[in-house]
């Protein structure tokens, strides 16, 4: 189902020589840099007095700097490069752990599992008067673009670097404890939810080492968000934004 790394190590990490850290180096970037960008904007926004219309419109511009980014390290993404399904049963395995992600996450709001303050995004609050167009673009950057540039950062680079820092000459699928739990907890400690946040987490590393490709890791996160942002819409419950 996945492969298991045998190989021994001083460091325990499969530290490769001076030329593999060169090269691991070079890689990374493309994959670190549209998800430091997003988390730049979060740390921005938090700066912002709550319910401002800056705080809306920071939205959008956030998505079009990452999408931007996304679209111009594009070739470097060698990753994504295959087919979106091997299979159908890949296709429906993917979309089904979506499906169970955003069952799960919605229940596990526990003020226990809460880090911070949860103020959600309300597209349509007073001031903002293009609340549709803004609940679009959330959309779009929650399915399509977060999906994107955090499962190349996590399950394409940060999992593999925790075994190499030459990332790319680990095989998708390699499994090490290491770098399972590394990524599912700083995975679950990105979001307010932590506790959601690391069952995600499990969830997608789950499927990256059941398919060996990151596609459907993609799929499923962005099944998850979009299922997510249409209950959002649906119940106004717009903590979960």
């Amino acid at each position: 189902m996945y492969k298991v790394l045998t190989h021994s190590d001083p460091a325990g990490f499969g530290l490769g020589d001076q030329e593999s850290l060169v090269k691991g180096g070079l890689a990374m970037w493309p994959r670190i840099l549209p998800f430091a960008a997003y988390m730049a904007f979060i740390g921005v926004s938090s700066l912002l007095p709550e319910g401002t219309c800056s705080e809306l419109w920071l939205y959008p511009v956030k998505t079009a700097v990452v999408l931007g980014l996304l679209v111009y390290f594009g070739s470097a993404y060698s990753e994504l490069h295959g087919p979106i399904f091997a299979d159908a049963k890949e296709a429906a395995f993917g979309i089904g752990v979506g499906i169970l992600v955003y069952v799960l996450w919605v229940q596990m709001d526990w003020p226990w599992a809460t880090q911070g303050e949860i103020t959600g995004y309300n597209p349509f609050e007073e001031g903002a008067g293009m609340g549709w167009a803004l609940a679009a673009v959330r959309i779009f950057g929650a399915s399509i673009v977060v999906p994107l540039m955090e499962e190349l950062f996590w399950r394409s680079f940060l999992i593999r670097w925790v075994v190499n820092p030459d990332f790319e000459k680990v095989a998708f699928g390699t499994f090490t404890l290491a770098s399972f739990a590394a990524t599912v907890v700083l995975f679950g400690l990105e979001h307010n939810l932590w506790l959601a946040g690391m069952m995600a987490g499990v969830a997608y590393n789950g499927l990256y080492y059941k398919t060996r490709r990151l596609w459907p890791c993609v799929v499923a996160h962005a099944t998850t968000n979009f299922i997510l942002g249409l209950h959002v819409l649906a119940t106004q419950e717009w903590q979960w934004w």
